[in-house]
């Protein structure tokens, strides 16, 4: 499943074929979304927000299209008029004079009004964005020493989205190599070194794959060029120490680690 940088990522595409373009035509394949249909034309999309994995689009009328791709959901821009042939099912068509965005197989779709977005289940439960500028590395070191928070394992920490929206499973297992913890480790055990550390690490590796559009350089590392240095690598040598990465299973997920400095 895509993480927080590749959902924001696929956001600024949709953002860059369509955000400030009268609306020339909208479908949406759930009836109960239909009749918003005509109250979209002429309308713009002002913005596209990510909270985690889910995806809020907002119109200039004050509604906001809610949309979680969870496993099979997908958007693609096509030109206007396109319809390219898919084996997937078309859910939303949001059309301009000259681009259209698709969302594909997903499911889980809602149009919202400014009051039901604020009381939205899912958009309560989640914590805060880590690709969210405006979070900073003490209000995350905050979170990690709550009451609700400190006493978890980080192998399951890192992967609910009610602690920090947008992390998953490749970011957790770089976030705590680059962070030189185990896994089983929790915040109520850490210094506060280590805190600093590893509050740091939350939002600069997320951030560091967004920016750099997630590429991959196995050989070497470029400056701030994002690379991974345990994700996929089992059997290989550590770069900090020279020991073997090793892979696991935790919280259900592949879990890819150095024993040798991940204490």
């Amino acid at each position: 499943m895509p993480e927080g940088p590749e959902i924001r990522r696929a956001a600024d595409n949709l953002e860059k074929a369509i955000k400030g373009k009268p609306l020339t035509d909208a479908w949406f394949a759930f009836p109960q979304l239909q009749s918003f249909a005509p109250d979209l034309i002429g309308e713009t999309v002002d913005t596209i927000e990510t909270r985690g994995k889910a995806l809020l689009t907002h119109f200039s009328n004050g509604l906001t299209l809610y949309s979680h791709n969870q496993l099979y959901g997908i958007w693609r821009v096509v030109n206007a008029a396109e319809n390219p042939q898919s084996t997937r099912i078309l859910r939303v068509r949001l059309q301009t004079e000259d681009k259209a965005i698709l969302l594909y197989s997903a499911s889980d779709i809602e149009m919202l009004t400014a009051d039901q977005l604020a009381q939205h289940p899912f958009l309560l439960r989640v914590g805060p964005d880590v690709l969210d500028m405006t979070l900073t590395a003490e209000a995350v070191k905050e979170r990690l020493l709550s009451t609700r928070f400190r006493r978890r394992q980080f192998s399951g920490l890192l992967l609910d989205q009610a602690f920090l929206a947008g992390l998953g499973n490749y970011l957790r297992v770089e976030i705590l190599w680059h962070s030189a913890l185990a896994p089983n480790h929790k915040a109520a055990e850490l210094t506060d070194e280590q805190l600093n550390t590893l509050a740091g690490a939350l939002l600069v590796i997320p951030r560091l794959s967004y920016t750099t559009r997630g590429r991959v350089n196995e050989k070497r590392h470029h400056g701030a060029l994002f690379s991974f240095k345990v994700f996929h690598r089992a059997g290989k040598k550590c770069e900090r120490c020279g020991g073997v990465i090793e892979k696991t299973t935790l919280s259900s997920r592949p879990f890819y680690w150095c024993p040798g400095c991940q204490k």
